[in-house]
């Protein structure tokens, strides 16, 4: 029987988002103050501590709790299944398994910081003048890229040869 090696492999990448994603939250964690500017580039990038106990944007960060539950299950099912789907693809198609394994490694980092804090440890913070985006981490920056390589790859499409057997 003829296997075709899978994209298991690319797991690893998910794990270096992982450790970067906690190594630098607990940097965060054991140096900056809270809720504090500190200018990395003046008029564009500050490292800024603060906590989300929402999802993306702050989403149902005030709904009284529960939230952290479903954020857990669904980031645990969300991973489950695209590791699934890493088993069922083929290694080489770098185009499926680059982004799943990005937003692998960027939900399990959240679910971490959920399981340990109750809430996301976010400490980027982009503006312009007197726009600010939503702060973010590591583990956020991984979840958009991989949905933005899903999103595009999926759109322009791989050919069904991609997918292992």
């Amino acid at each position: 029987m003829d296997k075709k090696p899978n994209a298991a492999v690319w797991l690893i990448l998910s794990a270096v988002v992982l450790v970067l994603d906690q190594l630098t939250k607990a940097w965060v964690l054991a140096s900056l103050p809270e809720y504090t500017a500190i200018p990395v580039i003046d008029g564009f990038w500050n490292w800024y501590r603060t906590y989300n106990t929402g999802a993306a944007f702050s989403f149902l960060s005030d709904a009284g709790g529960w939230q952290k539950y479903f954020f857990l299950a669904l980031a645990v099912a969300i991973s489950g299944l695209l590791a699934f789907w890493l088993t069922r693809t083929r290694r080489n198609d770098w185009k499926t398994a680059l982004p799943f394994a990005l937003v692998i490694g960027g939900a399990i980092g959240n679910v971490i910081d959920r399981m340990l804090h109750g809430h996301v440890v976010d400490f980027i913070q982009w503006y312009v003048g007197d726009y600010y985006w939503p702060a973010f981490n590591i583990a956020d920056a991984a979840i958009v890229g991989g949905a933005i390589g899903i999103a595009l790859f999926g759109f322009f499409g791989t050919n069904s040869r991609s997918r292992a057997p």
